[in-house]
């Protein structure tokens, strides 16, 4: 319901924004759009066609563009970069953290990124060189190298008159980072007992050892899996010599997560989750028209089965109306247990040393919903065409197809994965693939063998 609700809050903003920007309201729209967050103001900038995006990008008051084009998905914010001048962007940019600007460097148009590495500090700029090396998808490219750290060696008394000193502490800072003189992590320190436990005590006594800290090459996936299982608010980063690097923080895995999802549901389709929606047509059609190929080539694959049994179909006409039902069946089940493979995969519960069980269960169950729905469609067969024959053949064919399709939605994902493919990016194409051979091949077979 929550969600149902702000959707269409969000609708109704876009309606109403539409209808100002249409009737030329600038000054009423350009107080209205600074006064959401920069999150609202970048979905609304994403549901706007380019000229009208253009537009209310100059809307945006400059002290408000640089966390705006942190929320902007990668596509959108790259085409706004490439408008803009180095002074422009150095002007926008100055107040945002390291990690949001390695997010935008890595949008950059190729001329702007020495003169925007140029104008950072010698620190900073040693931090954004250092995150630029690790791979967006992994540890160190969700990493920020924003720390607090404190001495084993001080009184809690210390710490808390530091972070008075300080007067500021990264934001989502649930624990301070205990490290040596030659920053290898040690531990951490929470902000519960800082507060709470004898200020006289040394940080050494109160610190936890039970964090690990991750290394930068972790797999983003991996890293969201840790934080999910220990309940984590943030995690240290730490190099192979167990230097500190920086920290993870709750709200970039569930940046994550969902971008992931989103890619997963996307990638069915042969889409890329940071397409512009608005992009140009001639953009959009060159992008979507290879994931078109790979299908039109199963579907010439599939289509080359039926015509082996041409003879067969015209013959009995019967055949031709009941084999969509054989594919479909066979591909739903198949589907079931790619689904649930992958998930498992995503997770770490499915492995090598238990994927021969799961496959025996897994065909197991397409064997036992085989025969359950193998009888009720040939039961209908029979009623429908008058002929006991062909309740067998489909019947058989059904429960082939789904064995069939539930041990392929089983190894695709296992074999994918090998492969260093995205199982969700290739796995329903190739699953459709099987289903359908399968289907028709076990089909059309029988009927040959045993109809003529």
């Amino acid at each position: 319901m929550a969600e149902n609700l702000e959707q269409d809050k969000s609708a109704n903003r876009l309606q109403a924004f539409t209808e100002a920007l249409e009737h030329g309201k600038h000054p009423h729209l350009r107080k209205m759009l600074n006064d959401l967050h920069p999150a609202e103001v970048a979905l609304l900038l994403e549901s706007l066609p380019e000229a009208q995006r253009e537009l209310t990008w100059e809307l945006v008051y400059a002290d408000n563009r640089g966390d705006v084009l942190t929320e902007l998905n990668d596509e959108v914010r790259a085409k706004l970069l490439r408008q803009m001048e180095t002074h422009e962007l150095l002007s926008i940019t100055e107040d945002l953290d390291v990690d949001d600007l390695v997010d935008i460097i890595q949008d950059l148009p190729d001329r702007l990124v020495p003169g925007m590495l140029s104008s950072l500090d010698k620190q900073n700029r040693m931090r954004v060189e250092a995150a630029l090396r690790y791979d967006e998808d992994s540890a160190g490219g969700l990493m920020s190298p924003d720390t607090v750290t404190v001495r084993a060696d001080v009184t809690l008394d210390v710490v808390l008159r530091y972070l008075r000193m300080r007067g500021s502490i990264p934001d989502l800072t649930d624990s301070l980072f205990v490290v040596n003189r030659y920053d290898k992590y040690l531990g951490l320190l929470a902000l519960a007992d800082l507060l709470t436990r004898d200020p006289e005590a040394t940080v050494g006594e109160i610190m936890s050892m039970e964090t690990d800290g991750i290394p930068p090459e972790m797999p983003a996936a991996e890293v969201a899996s840790r934080f999910e299982q220990r309940d984590l608010v943030s995690a240290p980063v730490i190099d192979e010599r167990g230097r500190l690097l920086g920290r993870i923080t709750i709200d970039d895995v569930v940046d994550y997560i969902r971008e992931a999802a989103d890619e997963a549901q996307l990638a069915r389709a042969g889409l890329n989750p940071e397409e512009d929606m608005f992009a140009p047509v001639v953009t959009s059609a060159r992008r979507r028209a290879l994931w078109l190929g790979i299908n039109l080539v199963t579907a010439f694959l599939a289509a080359w089965v039926i015509g082996l049994f041409e003879h067969t179909i015209e013959r009995i006409v019967a055949l031709a109306v009941l084999m969509p039902i054989v594919a479909s069946m066979g591909g739903i089940a198949g589907g079931q247990t790619l689904t649930l493979t992958i998930r498992g995969l995503a997770l770490g519960q499915v492995t090598r040393a238990n994927s021969r069980w799961l496959m025996a269960k897994e065909i197991a169950v397409g064997a036992l919903n085989g025969v359950l729905w193998a009888t009720v469609v040939a039961v209908v067969a029979v009623f429908w065409f008058r002929d006991l024959q062909i309740g067998y053949v489909i019947a058989a064919a059904i429960v082939i197809n789904l064995v069939c399709g539930a041990a392929a939605g089983i190894t695709i994902p296992l074999v994918l994965r090998r492969l260093n493919i995205d199982p969700a990016l290739a796995g329903n194409v190739v699953l459709t693939t099987i289903t359908d051979v399968v289907g028709f091949m076990a089909f059309l077979g029988l009927a040959t063998l045993f109809l003529l």
